[in-house]
């Protein structure tokens, strides 16, 4: 990594970058390695994801994964990244009791990460505390449409979200309540194109259409980590666990035949 100063994202600029038209980048992370590499090739934002819940734990929903597990994962982010605007997600049962718990936990979260910002899925649901998380001067990005810890509710992950008023009225008052911006995730395209001409802050969509002011995938799944998991909205930059099984294969073959270790790798 270059000793070069860098120009970190803060959420003025964030906001500023999506004023001004820029398309925003953003991409989960769950640890120090992809958290550098992440930031080294510029992405503005990192999410630390629930998504480590089924990503990095092997759960098959994000409600298992705890806040002091999210707040270890964000630390070791934290520790990688120079330039990039670095969001944590509130777990599930970290905020929906009361608006004093959730400022609490948020707090926690920013204190023991280091974290620009903090995420929680909901809008107008939300409201109260969104606002509550915001007056402890806690910039919050709020989550609507899909919500994978209303899993249950909504009878099953990837279920597409289509009221459109529901989903308006949700982003609105997510603004309305203080939050910086809004993941819409899983929403028709019109209707993501619609909803961010409504606000006045960044939307950032997954499988949420062009019309968003940008894009968010999970680290992972992008680079072909996750074979298994092919949502319509997903597309492959890379295939690193093919690479990686052919390597391991070549190393596993190379120690059977004694190739490896050669002179060159001995004292």
């Amino acid at each position: 990594m270059s000793d070069k100063p860098v120009r970190k994202v803060t959420v003025p600029r964030f906001l500023q970058a999506a004023e001004k038209g820029e398309r925003l980048s953003m991409v989960t992370a769950y640890d120090h390695m992809w958290a550098g590499i992440m930031d080294e090739a510029g992405v503005d934002s990192i999410l630390v994801g629930d998504s480590l819940s089924m990503v990095v734990q092997g759960h098959n929903s994000t409600l298992p994964v705890t806040l002091d597990e999210m707040i270890y994962h964000g630390r070791i982010v934290m520790r990688a990244v120079r330039r990039a605007l670095v969001v944590v997600d509130m777990p599930f049962m970290s905020y929906q009791v009361s608006t004093e718990e959730a400022v609490r936990n948020a707090g926690r979260i920013m204190k023991e990460t280091g974290a620009d910002a903090v995420k929680l899925e909901g809008g107008a649901i939300q409201f109260d505390t969104i606002q509550a998380i915001m007056r402890a001067e806690i910039p919050v990005m709020a989550h609507v449409g899909m919500r994978p810890q209303a899993v249950r509710q909504l009878g099953g992950m990837g279920k597409v979200q289509r009221d459109e008023q529901q989903l308006l009225e949700d982003a609105q008052a997510a603004e309305a309540a203080g939050a910086f911006s809004i993941v819409l995730e899983l929403v028709p395209a019109d209707i993501a194109g619609r909803i961010t001409k409504a606000v006045s802050i960044p939307t950032i969509g997954i499988g949420a259409g062009p019309h968003c002011s940008g894009q968010v995938l999970v680290g992972p799944d992008m680079l072909g980590l996750t074979p298994d998991f092919k949502p319509r909205f997903l597309k492959h930059y890379a295939n690193l666990r093919q690479d990686a099984l052919a390597a391991v294969r070549q190393y596993i073959g190379e120690v059977q035949s004694g190739e490896f270790p050669a002179d060159e790798h001995c004292h």
